[in-house]
């Protein structure tokens, strides 16, 4: 069974849950996805299906899209696409649609995106440097300080923290509870917050970790 879907994050907002504790929660518009391809160890070496979601106009998709669209019986491109790996052989077909009746209401699941871009930024941001004192005259308040650049040892250590761009990387917030499923709106209720902007794309699928152990 296919247990990932693609999606965008809406936003965040606070609900009740069946114990009466508002719970904060990050709204999720998960799929519905379209199965586009289906990868078999015979034919690829190994099991996935790659799905989509979302549609852009024709005018924007690029002929190898389309085509390849149109082999899964799609009237249009799918805006993003995704490749899911499999232990065993998928029972999916082409054009099959996954919703979010994949998932069920209390289940753990783990939220792929991408952070918010922050540009570029200083140590003190970046890093969480402490800087140097704030007054009296020091003339030195928010910079990176000594890297070691002498005799010894000669050259700047690996991993030193410096100035640079920040933010705009993948990351995956684990373990987080679904509160609530809203089906005939394609809707997630998450526990807590996921990484990116509203509006940007995300991954959703069961949790690796912290599934509870069945009897």
């Amino acid at each position: 069974m296919i247990s990932t879907l693609i999606g965008k994050k809406i936003g965040m907002t606070q609900v009740y849950d069946a114990q009466n504790v508002l719970v904060p929660v990050t709204v999720v518009e998960a799929g519905p996805c379209a199965v586009v391809q289906v990868k078999t160890v015979e034919t690829d070496g190994y099991n996935a299906v790659q799905l989509g979601f979302s549609q852009q106009k024709t005018k924007n998709a690029s002929k190898a899209e389309l085509a390849h669209a149109k082999k899964a019986g799609l009237d249009l491109a799918p805006r993003v696409l995704s490749e899911v790996r499999l232990a065993d052989k998928s029972d999916a077909k082409l054009g099959d649609v996954v919703t979010v009746e994949a998932f069920k209401e209390g289940q753990f699941v783990d939220v792929t995106g991408v952070t918010k871009g922050k540009g570029f930024q200083g140590v003190v941001r970046r890093f969480r440097v402490a800087g140097g004192p704030a007054s009296h005259g020091s003339m030195f308040h928010r910079r990176i300080g000594s890297v070691g650049m002498r005799q010894t040892p000669g050259r700047v250590w690996k991993n030193q923290a410096m100035p640079g761009h920040m933010g705009q990387v993948q990351r995956t917030m684990q373990n987080l509870r679904i509160v609530k499923i809203i089906a005939d709106k394609n809707i997630l209720l998450v526990k807590g917050a996921i990484p990116g902007a509203n509006g940007d794309d995300v991954i959703v699928r069961t949790a690796i970790k912290g599934q509870p152990k069945s009897a």
